[in-house]
C-alpha cells in the first residue's frame, strides 16, 4: 500500500535539511530524476553564499525542482537550464509556484549556452555536473559566464574511494532487475579527483570539497522511498546501496570562485 502524504512527508523530513523537509511530498516525488535534489541543493547551500536579487544559473535543473527551491528560500532569480526537459513543462512548475518573476527555464546544451560573459553571480549544479563537467576543458567553458569573483558550486555522486575494476556487488542486478553501474557510472569520481580537475586551473579558486557524511544511507533512504511509491522513472537501488555501505559510494560537493584570469574575448 502506497504510504499517505503525511507518512511520506515523516519519511522525507531529514533534520540535517529543515528546508527541503517543508516541501510536499508528492510535488516531490512527481517531480524527482534521481537522488532527492532538494536534499544535495541545501547541503550545497550551506556552503555558498545566495543572496537575495542575485542571479543564478541552475544547470541540469531537471524539472525545476531546485530551481524553485533556490527561489523561495534565498531570494535569488533563477536561470532554469536543462537539456532534456522542455521549457513550456518547466514553466508550468514555475507558475504554479508563483514564481514567474524569479524562475526562467531555458532549453540549452551544456556546451551551448545561450548567457552574456559574466551574467550570473553564481551558477550550481545538483546531480548533473558529471554527465558533461568531466572534460578537462569544460570548467574554462563554464566560468566565463560568471562575473568576477562569481560561485561554482556541485553536487554530483561520486566514489569514497577509487577502483580499478567495478566492485561486484555494483553490478549484481537487484531483486527488481534493476543495475546500478552502466557506462555512464565511470563519471563518478572521488573528492580528490574533483578537486584536482579544478584547482590547476587559474580561472577559480577552490574554497571547498566535501564528502556528504552518511552520504550512502541518506541515498538508500530516498531509494527506498521510490520503491514504497512507484513506478517511477528507473528502477530504486536502495538494495545495492545497502550492500555497499558507504564502502564506495557517496555525494561529492565543491565550491569555488572565478578569478581575474579570464579574458572576456574568448
Amino acid at each position: 500500500m502506497r504510504p499517505s502524504k503525511t507518512e511520506l512527508a515523516e519519511m522525507l523530513k531529514i533534520d540535517r535539511f529543515p528546508r527541503a523537509s517543508k516541501y510536499d511530498p508528492e510535488w516531490v516525488l512527481e517531480n524527482q530524476m534521481g537522488p532527492n535534489s532538494l536534499w544535495l541543493a541545501e547541503w550545497l547551500c550551506e556552503t555558498m553564499r545566495l543572496e537575495p536579487g542575485m542571479r543564478v544559473l541552475d544547470m541540469g535543473c531537471g524539472k525545476a525542482m531546485t530551481s524553485v527551491f533556490l527561489a523561495k528560500e534565498f531570494g535569488v532569480t533563477v536561470w532554469a537550464n536543462d537539456l532534456w526537459i522542455k521549457p513550456t513543462e518547466n514553466w508550468k512548475r514555475v507558475k504554479e509556484a508563483g514564481l514567474e518573476a524569479r524562475v526562467f527555464p531555458i532549453h540549452a546544451e551544456a556546451h551551448a549556452l545561450p548567457y552574456a560573459n559574466g551574467f550570473f553571480d553564481a551558477i550550481v549544479s545538483l546531480d548533473a555536473y558529471h554527465y558533461f563537467g568531466t572534460e578537462d576543458l569544460y570548467l574554462s567553458y563554464i566560468v566565463r559566464f560568471l562575473k568576477p569573483g562569481g560561485q561554482l558550486g556541485i553536487v554530483v555522486p561520486g566514489l569514497v574511494r577509487d577502483f580499478e575494476e567495478v566492485p561486484e556487488h555494483l553490478t549484481r542486478p537487484q531483486k527488481n532487475g534493476g543495475v546500478f553501474w552502466g557506462e555512464d557510472c565511470w563519471t563518478f569520481h572521488t573528492l580528490e579527483w574533483w578537486r584536482r580537475l579544478w584547482a590547476r586551473s587559474s580561472l577559480v579558486e577552490v574554497e571547498s570539497t566535501e564528502l556528504l557524511p552518511d552520504g550512502w544511507r541518506i541515498w538508500r533512504d530516498w531509494e527506498k522511498v521510490l520503491d514504497l511509491t512507484g513506478p517511477h522513472m528507473f528502477p530504486p537501488d536502495h538494495e545495492v546501496l545497502e550492500r555497499d555501505g558507504g564502502r564506495y559510494m557517496g555525494f561529492v560537493q565543491m565550491t569555488a570562485r572565478r578569478t581575474e584570469a579570464l579574458s572576456w574575448s574568448e
